[in-house]
């Protein structure tokens, strides 16, 4: 097989790009919130030649399905992007229940997995300001490098939402958590990740794509993403990688799970101290070990013996809401086994449930309404074998009215060990959809 064709264009950034085409079913985008180490590249997906929809009906399985979809593996262009072409799209946090039975309810609005196949798209290179349009051939890429062209269109003005109801009520919250609290001590779990809720309706001529311009423009986080499917739409800041295969001779695999939350200071020494305050935080680091632990133990049913390591614990990583405290666990994939393979040892992410993983999230379940896509994964999986993938955190989960308005729903959650204080715990929820309040509130 060839490898992809690459065409070189002028810098046009990649939000702009999107909101030319994201009424279209199926636009899809990653946007690495500004470049940076981890955050280089980002994408934009259009027209899929073909598309995989798993609904909590259907029996398929849907890791089989993505295998069968995205087909044997292709070389990739030595001096291209880490992505180049493939499936994209969307697992939501219920494609758990398909790896572990727990009977778990599903959302109404939401299908477990909803993934298409882009034969081209186009890269956007943060660091030397440049497009890389990418195509199975000439006259893909040409294609590709033609939606540079199009018109981009304006933001909105004015309070983008028109309803915000009342989210999951403090003390309803913190009955959960203290709830979660005596099942740790009795010995049920050592962890739960559990959320908190809050609805809304957007204003009359305001729709999804002005709430992820407005937040890449407010707050730029690394995993940011869009999904546009027929009257859903997706809109994700997270600032979490959930796991990333290299493709090469090996398969080498990265996770960076977050644990440990502080609010950034008005001031800077203020906020210098809250970062101090995280990285010595005995309760954080403790929590934080758990989840590294946990996905050790996923990666490691897919990895090479000895070769799963931890090579950065407990490091602080600053964005524009809150400080979090992010671990580094790598490993390099036992031969034979790809990308989905691993999806299928590691999913849901673990930050986001908790340890054991199967009892938190029966804990979690009986807790919370269905997640959908909240504590999910934008993913991204490469015909050359690469994978990449995010953790639906800061996340908006859209769907259209049958009036035409767009009703939504986002969620925020703390991880609950044996030691926590329900108003903390709760608090903590508050500074970490602060972003998101913000851009459906404020006045632009």
């Amino acid at each position: 097989m060839r490898t992809p064709t690459l065409l070189e264009r002028p810098w046009r950034a990649p939000e702009d790009v999107l909101a030319a085409f994201a009424d279209e079913p199926w636009s899809c985008a990653f946007l690495s919130g500004g470049g940076g180490a981890r955050g280089r590249w980002s994408y934009v997906l259009r027209a899929p030649d073909a598309t995989l929809t798993i609904a909590p009906s259907e029996t398929a399985d849907p890791f089989d399905a993505m295998t069968a979809l995205l087909g044997p593996r292709r070389p990739s262009h030595p001096e291209g992007p880490p992505f180049q072409g493939g499936l994209a799209g969307l697992a939501a946090y219920e494609l758990g229940d398909r790896i572990e039975r727990l009977g778990l309810g599903r959302h109404p609005d939401w299908p477990d997995l909803a993934l298409g196949r882009y034969p081209a798209l186009l890269a956007f290179d943060h660091e030397m300001r440049r497009v890389v349009a990418v195509g199975e051939d000439a006259a893909g890429a040409e294609g590709a490098a033609n939606w540079l062209s199009a018109p981009s269109r304006p933001a909105v003005q004015g309070r983008a939402a028109e309803v915000l109801d009342p989210p999951t009520s403090a003390q309803a919250y913190e009955a959960a958590v203290a709830d979660v609290v005596a099942r740790i001590h009795a010995g049920e779990y050592f962890q739960a990740n559990i959320a908190r809720r809050w609805t809304g309706r957007l204003a009359d001529g305001v729709d999804p794509l002005d709430l992820l311009l407005r937040l890449v423009a407010d707050s730029p986080a690394p995993f940011a993403a869009w999904l546009g499917l027929e009257d859903r739409a997706l809109v994700s800041n997270s600032p979490e990688r959930f796991v990333q295969v290299e493709a090469g001779r090996t398969l080498a695999v990265e996770t960076r799970p977050i644990k440990g939350t502080r609010p950034r200071g008005r001031d800077p020494a203020a906020d210098a101290g809250l970062a101090r305050d995280l990285a010595a935080s005995a309760k954080d680091r403790a929590e934080n070990l758990m989840i590294v632990d946990l996905m050790r133990n996923d990666l490691s049913r897919v990895s090479v013996p000895g070769r799963v390591t931890t090579p950065e614990l407990f490091a602080v990583e600053s964005f524009a809401n809150v400080h979090h405290l992010v671990s580094t666990v790598r490993a390099e994939l036992a031969p034979g086994l790809g990308a989905i393979d691993l999806l299928r040892a590691a999913f849901p992410p673990g930050s986001v449930t908790g340890a054991p993983k199967v009892q938190a999230m029966k804990s979690i379940a009986r807790l919370e309404p269905p997640r959908g896509p909240y504590c999910g994964s934008m993913l991204w999986a490469g015909f050359d074998g690469a994978f990449d993938s995010s953790v639906l955190i800061r996340t908006l989960a859209c769907a259209r009215a049958k009036d035409g308005h767009w009703d939504f729903e986002a969620r925020a959650g703390a991880g609950i060990v044996a030691d926590s204080d329900p108003l903390a715990e709760r608090l903590e929820t508050e500074d970490k959809i602060a972003a998101l309040l913000r851009a459906l509130t404020e006045t632009t």
